[in-house]
């Protein structure tokens, strides 16, 4: 059954998901074990305070205040044998009872603290319910199980003193210690567990992002739950068959390559023979284009599949890529960020991303800009010109395979479109972003963001 909630009642819930809810796999799961138990332990707890807790205190308080009623009716009607009397309660009862007439009660009476509610409200009900024309007051004595009860009647003042026992059972804060016990335990080996489990799905979606980025950890091994044992040797499978799809397709483009250079090589060879002439031009210019066609095909094709991980020092490189164009009659200005560190990547592919998006803005503006920053997390390489710009509406179409401009940037390149599609491929199988933009320098702006 789906219910259909509100715009206004389900963007609530959506603020509330993500501001309050944990956002990890862990902690959400430690939430539906952490907050049931916690609920179950409260009515627990709540329950057996309001039933055996309840009924043992007034019963227990009730028989204690028996006792005292029988011994004040046995001093008040033998009030000679009031020492026989005291030891009889102490002997039976397991309290002491002292007696003050009416000038010494007010001593007594002056040293009373104040009465615990928590401990003693059943006491005092009992005692309103047998003595109920006595002042009856109840304070702890000097040591930490000491309970004293003073009866104040007409007859003079009646001081009990005994054990919190009498009223008070320790079996209960077993109970309570026990309940939390057990619970902190079955907490601890749940986090234990769970921690494991979580472990073997990060592990593997780490693995699965460094084989987008061409790290391959071949000592990875599936372990967790079966579901995520499946996953792992799921994932396992799939990365050995691109593999092995990336090996065949580069072995079949490499002899696609020699097979098609060999005739290119031969036909120049044998129009170099021929007389000079507009047509020999054509025929030569015709060639060269084929060849340049033929190297951005395997290029955008094989892509860099082969290379392995490695660390990379960014701004090296870029000072290299930068080091090429000193020689053209373009204004550059490169600025790095001290900070930045080596990030882990393909090499030679990074270069080559670089490279085309460099040499683009070389190719068409006289002041280029480069900049190069980073945080704790990403890494950012802006490339800005004064050239014509790419128009808004085409930004998104410049990075399809084999896209041509008409105008512009692609005009006088004689490429084939491939440029900013290897650009892009690279810096995606990086986990990054590239981005098309308005530079300040009135031209394009290519901005580029890596993670670390």
């Amino acid at each position: 059954m789906h219910i259909k909630l509100s715009n206004g009642l389900e963007e609530k819930l959506k603020y509330f998901r993500l501001k309050f809810l944990p956002r990890t796999l862990f902690f959400r799961t430690m939430l539906l074990i952490f907050v049931p138990l916690i609920v179950v332990q409260i009515v627990s707890v709540v329950m057996f305070f309001d039933g055996s807790w309840s009924r043992m205190g007034r019963r227990l308080s009730e028989n204690l205040v028996a006792d005292m009623s029988f011994v004040v009716d046995m001093m008040v009607k033998n009030p000679e044998e009031m020492e026989s009397i005291e030891q009889m309660a102490a002997r039976k009862f397991g309290m002491s009872v002292e007696f003050y007439g009416e000038q010494e009660k007010h001593q007594v009476i002056n040293k009373v603290s104040k009465t615990n509610r928590l401990i003693f409200g059943y006491l005092e009900e009992a005692l309103k319910k047998d003595f109920p024309k006595a002042e009856t007051t109840i304070y702890e004595g000097k040591g930490d199980k000491d309970l004293i009860v003073l009866v104040d009647n007409d007859q003079g003042l009646y001081k009990f003193v005994t054990t919190r026992k009498k009223i008070f059972s320790s079996s209960i804060f077993m109970f309570v210690v026990w309940m939390a016990g057990t619970s902190i335990l079955l907490f601890l080996v749940a986090v234990l567990f769970l921690r494991i489990q979580v472990r073997s799905i990060a592990e593997l979606a780490q693995v699965a992002e460094d084989f987008g980025k061409g790290i391959d950890n071949k000592n990875f091994k599936p372990y967790g739950s079966s579901e995520v044992r499946k996953a792992a040797l799921a994932f396992i499978k799939m990365k050995e068959r691109i593999q092995r799809q990336i090996s065949e397709r580069t072995q079949m483009l490499a002899g696609v390559s020699h097979d098609l250079r060999t005739p290119l090589t031969r036909m120049k060879l044998q129009v170099t023979m021929m007389p000079d002439g507009d047509d020999k031009k054509d025929f030569l210019s015709d060639i060269d284009e084929m060849e340049k066609m033929l190297d951005g095909y395997l290029s955008f094709v094989s892509g860099e599949g082969g290379e392995k991980s490695s660390f990379v020092d960014m701004n090296e490189m870029i000072l290299s890529i930068i080091n090429k164009f000193r020689n053209k009659k373009a204004l550059i200005r490169y600025s790095t960020n001290d900070q930045v560190s080596a990030i882990q990547g393909r090499e030679q592919a990074l270069k080559r991303a670089l490279t085309n998006v460099i040499s683009n803005a070389f190719r068409y503006g006289k002041t280029i800009a480069v900049k190069l920053e980073s945080n704790d997390k990403k890494l950012f390489v802006t490339i800005d010109d004064d050239g014509p710009g790419i128009p808004e509406d085409k930004r998104e179409d410049v990075f399809k395979a084999f896209y041509r401009l008409d105008e512009s940037r692609n005009k006088e390149t004689g490429g084939v479109g491939l440029g900013l599609s290897i650009t892009k491929d690279v810096v995606a199988s990086h986990g990054g972003t590239i981005e098309l933009s308005d530079s300040e320098l009135g031209g394009l702006r290519v901005s580029i963001c890596i993670p670390l």
